[in-house]
């Protein structure tokens, strides 16, 4: 691994330096329902802090459509990392009538949400280079850390890299570490865990880990697929037709490879899609002979595959986890979830919780960021990286893999 760090910068004591966070933290009523993101990011902000940079933040929120929207605004954000950081965090919009000469050593600014503005996403690469500029006033280097935005193309991420003297932060720098170990030589038995809706959107990570993992564990709305490629009914559960042929095509090849696809012996079905629906734990032959018949809806893995995920993951000694088991923001269907993530915390070995969704469900269902061995902040993009893909917000920063 070979890209520039902070100690490339040389000395920033009095020096104004930009770092882009992603601080895209969910928000419920205007609250911050998980600061996870803005914790991970403090490393780095008070690490320039601690040198007496004159540091200002820049990050995006949702997706406001490159136009202003109070919902979107990231005035909650700076709140909470004012307490965090225990210091004043000065707020300020984009574009601002202020440049860096407007703070002091040692203190700290977020700007108003990047994406209030539509050159940062635009397609258009002039449009990105003359809001890069603008951006560029804030300082004199450049400190890239928002892991989970760097596989796009964007304003803050690409162009503000080329027009600053630019490096990653800690952030980046210790992601980018413990997914190498994943992908270059990583400790056996390697167990790959993945989940949610859809196997579209695990294609890529399917075909580039197989030759590497011993076992592949498939949950989420994804297992339906499996499970119909296989010739089960699966009732009105998530089913990708146009995906039957090629997850057929990769149950073979694992077969060859002698690698275990661990597919649900059980599932739980329910009536319909919602948290107080009736539902039934049954087997995978017999999904359609519940009370619901054809109308059923798998919403979750059974007791008796959550125990034997649970065997394999904490026998491991290298996990990685992409993807919810089951609707876990529904308690009737959150146990498979919440068995995944008590089997990966008992993992004497590297415990890698991919980010997204997976993330989001295991604070959600109260366990800590310090029980498993690293937690992604960045679900897209390290599924992107697990892929072999190209990231250009990593590549501009002489990132080679």
């Amino acid at each position: 691994m070979v890209f520039r760090t902070l100690d490339t910068l040389g000395s920033l004591g009095g020096r104004a330096v930009v770092v882009r966070c992603d601080l895209n933290v969910p928000l419920k009523d205007g609250e911050i329902t998980d600061d996870g993101r803005i914790r991970a990011s403090l490393a780095t902000i008070s690490e320039l802090l601690d040198e007496n940079a004159r540091v200002t933040v820049i990050s995006h929120l949702g997706r406001p459509d490159g136009a202003p929207q109070a919902k979107y605004s990231l005035a909650p954000v700076a709140q909470r990392l004012g307490e965090l950081l225990g210091m004043e965090v000065q707020f300020d919009s984009v574009p601002a009538a202020k440049t860096s000469k407007d703070l002091g050593d040692g203190e700290v600014r977020l700007l108003e949400n990047l994406r209030f503005d539509p050159r940062e996403t635009s397609k258009d690469e002039g449009e990105r280079q003359a809001y890069a500029r603008e951006l560029a006033q804030f300082g004199e280097v450049f400190v890239s850390d928002g892991f989970g935005v760097v596989h796009r193309k964007q304003a803050s991420v690409y162009e503000l890299a080329k027009a600053l003297p630019s490096a990653a932060g800690t952030l980046i720098a210790d992601e980018l570490d413990v997914l190498e170990q994943l992908t270059e030589k990583p400790e056996k038995p390697y167990t790959v865990v993945l989940g949610g809706s859809k196997v579209s959107d695990k294609l890529g990570v399917i075909d580039h880990l197989l030759p590497r993992v011993d076992s592949l564990l498939i949950g989420g709305g994804m297992l339906f697929t499996f499970l119909a490629a296989q010739g089960h009914p699966v009732g009105k559960s998530l089913l990708e037709q146009d995906q039957l042929d090629i997850v057929r095509e990769y149950l073979d090849r694992a077969e060859r490879l002698g690698v275990d696809i661990v597919l649900p012996t059980d599932v739980v079905v329910a009536a319909s899609f919602s948290a107080d629906a009736q539902h039934q734990t049954t087997a995978i032959d017999a999904i359609e002979a519940t009370p619901f018949g054809a109308d059923g809806i798998g919403l979750d893995i059974g007791p008796e595959t959550a125990a034997r995920f649970a065997e394999i993951i904490s026998s491991s000694k290298t996990v990685f986890w992409n993807g919810p088991m089951g609707v876990f923001e529904f308690p009737a269907f959150a146990e498979g979830t919440r068995t995944v993530a008590d089997a990966l915390t008992r993992v004497d070995g590297l415990s890698v919780v991919g980010g997204g969704d997976s993330a989001a469900a295991v604070r959600a269902l109260g366990f800590d960021d310090e029980q498993f061995g690293h937690i992604s902040t960045g679900g897209g993009a390290s599924l992107e990286f697990l892929e072999g893909k190209k990231l250009p917000g990593l590549e501009i920063l002489g990132w080679q893999q």
